[in-house]
């Protein structure tokens, strides 16, 4: 496996990692980008949800440390969590420059060469003042570094950040990350295999916006499908099934 130029050859498949978004944000209602907001009545409610769903993904008398980014809605998500916590700066959001606060249609509106650039290249593309998604993969290099050595981690971070280390986790190029769908309210179990990432989802029965932007669209913030009552878990396997999900979005 690779990032960032970096080759790891021998991953130990007994770990694995949980990875979840933060709760919806107020940025997340308002469909800003960047930020320090704190969680909306929503993003709260995932918050409480949060514990019931390790449970389920880890069982209840495994030990679990908690990675946060130093951003308020990431700490926020996972406060209900009794597990040690670890705040990562390298895990804070994508830096959007001169973009922070502004919405999709305002940047495209006040930055319009700028965001036809980043539709074009969207893993090159660094805002200005900000960074770029590839920025992004170099700074998580020692993530992924301490992520080969640990065990039972459970990583709440941001949107940008879980696309890089969904990508790392299922081998997918990096270049694709940017174009990824990593649903709000969603905890993901990700265990290396001997032929590949197993993956399992579990969905809180919490409604959000759904923040994922399609190529070449002004990301104007949806309802994401609720999951209905309960947790429902999806399970899937690098493989086919993850081409044919990129294949639809």
């Amino acid at each position: 496996m690779a990032f960032a130029g970096m080759i790891y050859t021998e991953r130990r498949t007994a770990t694995r990692t949980d990875v979840s978004q933060h709760g919806e944000s107020m940025f997340n209602v308002s469909g800003q980008i960047g930020g320090d907001a704190n969680l909306s009545e929503r993003g709260a409610a995932y918050a409480t949800r949060l514990p019931d769903l390790v449970r389920q993904s880890v069982g209840d008398n495994r030990k679990l440390t908690v990675w946060t980014s130093t951003l308020k809605r990431t700490i926020q998500t996972a406060r209900h969590l009794t597990f040690e916590k670890l705040e990562w700066k390298a895990l804070d959001e994508l830096d959007s420059g001169v973009c922070d606060g502004l919405t999709y249609s305002e940047i495209e509106e006040k930055y319009p060469d700028d965001f036809k650039q980043r539709d074009a290249d969207k893993y090159n593309y660094r805002y200005l003042g900000g960074e770029s998604y590839r920025d992004v993969v170099i700074r998580l290099e020692p993530i992924i570094m301490e992520l080969e050595r640990a065990e039972n981690i459970l990583i709440v971070t941001h949107q940008a950040i879980l696309r890089c280390i969904y990508a790392y986790f299922m081998n997918i190029p990096q270049e694709r990350s940017p174009w990824m769908e990593v649903p709000l309210h969603t905890l993901i179990r990700l265990t290396p295999r001997a032929y590949g990432t197993e993956e399992a989802r579990l969905k809180a029965d919490i409604p959000a916006v759904s923040t994922f932007r399609s190529k070449g669209s002004s990301a104007k913030h949806q309802e994401q499908d609720s999951p209905g009552i309960g947790p429902q878990e999806k399970q899937q396997w690098h493989g086919p099934t993850v081409l044919e999900k990129e294949k639809e979005k």
